[in-house]
């Protein structure tokens, strides 16, 4: 879409010489009546300096229409302006550049802030002051009341044309103001979204370890056990515990232990992949779903695990066990549990790293 900078204000407005024929036509402003205001063009010339002053005397005695002029620089050019004004009138020409001048004027006055009452109100004045001098001016009657009618027919031409450029800068400004307020809107969902999403994270993680929490661990495994029967693939369970935990925090503090927590967690998640489902199951107990995985698979992740814990700590080891359901036969996620769980404690009867594996659990379904 053009930008409107690329648009002149007839573009704008959609006013073309058929739209301006037909503005005159409503009016019945016709040529017989361009001539006769043409025709005054030169007692309004000779007339100018009083006219334009006369005007200013009597609307800069009302105080909000002095403090919109403001200075001395501006009133002299608000005086020249309204000369121009006053002599484009009595041109004869009413032609699409008299029409683009008529919207100009209109939309200066909306921006330097002009209340329509106060347009309106010059306007009245400015009529009354040019009748005035054609009635002066003028002898013959009925000249001087078809001049008159002419005249004002003109300046209800012009009326129309800057009421239209004042309603167009309103309904802009409205636009303007839905479109600001509907991009707030969705902005602000968004950010109520993406705040919601991470309040639901991190209700899902644990604090500590950054990994996901027993509550999360439950509903991930369930999905993750649907998820491999429906697609009859293999799902392996790692389940381990840090060995002598609780001596490692009675000898050398709690932050020892949380340090040893916290790089179990980082190393966790270094290994995993984007589908695996690394989590905290409780104290110094974790567990790792590992989706599409078979047991002997999950021993490879765990010699792994094994291989980066140790290198930074050689004086702390894990007792690992592991289930597998599927993908032939499959068990519930607590039966799995129990298996990985059991498995753990026969690799604890081991004294260093050691690893355990459970059985292929067989399906509970008949």
């Amino acid at each position: 879409m053009m930008k409107l900078i690329n648009k002149t204000l007839l573009e704008q407005m959609r006013i073309h010489d058929a739209e301006v024929h037909h503005r005159k036509e409503l009016l019945n402003f016709s040529k017989k009546d361009e001539n006769l205001l043409l025709k005054c063009r030169n007692l309004i010339e000779a007339n100018i300096d009083n006219i334009a002053h006369d005007f200013y005397d009597i609307i800069t005695s009302f105080d909000e229409i002095t403090l919109t002029i403001g200075d001395a620089d501006t009133f002299e050019r608000l005086i020249f302006a309204q000369k121009q004004y006053i002599i484009r009138l009595f041109s004869g020409g009413y032609d699409l550049d008299y029409v683009n001048s008529r919207l100009h004027v209109g939309l200066v006055h909306k921006r330097i802030g002009v209340d329509p009452k106060y347009y309106l109100s010059a306007v009245k004045t400015l009529k009354d002051i040019l009748i005035n001098r054609i009635e002066k001016e003028i002898d013959d009657k009925e000249t001087r009341e078809e001049t008159i009618n002419a005249l004002e027919k003109l300046m209800w031409f012009d009326i129309g044309l800057i009421f239209d450029t004042y309603i167009r800068c309103l309904v802009s400004a409205i636009q303007s103001a839905k479109d600001k307020s509907e991009t707030y809107a969705l902005n602000l969902e968004r950010k109520v979204q993406d705040r919601t999403q991470e309040l639901h994270e991190l209700s899902r993680k644990d604090g500590l370890t950054g990994l996901y929490n027993h509550r999360a661990f439950l509903e991930l495994l369930e999905r993750d056990i649907s998820y491999a029967e429906r697609n009859s693939s293999p799902l392996a369970l790692v389940y381990f515990d840090v060995d002598n935990f609780k001596s490692i925090n009675d000898t050398s503090g709690h932050l020892k232990g949380d340090e040893i927590l916290k790089s179990v967690g980082s190393v966790l998640k270094e290994l995993t992949r984007e589908v695996d489902v690394p989590c905290r199951y409780g104290g110094d107990e974790f567990c790792v779903i590992l989706p599409g995985n078979t047991s002997k698979d999950a021993e490879k992740f765990c010699q792994r695990l094994i291989q980066s814990f140790s290198a930074k700590y050689d004086d702390v080891t894990f007792s690992i066990g592991i289930a597998q359901t599927g993908p032939k036969d499959f068990v519930d996620s607590d039966t799995l549990i129990k298996h990985a769980d059991s498995s753990m404690y026969n690799a604890k009867k081991n004294i260093g790293f050691h690893i355990a594996t459970s059985p292929t659990p067989q399906s509970q379904t008949p």
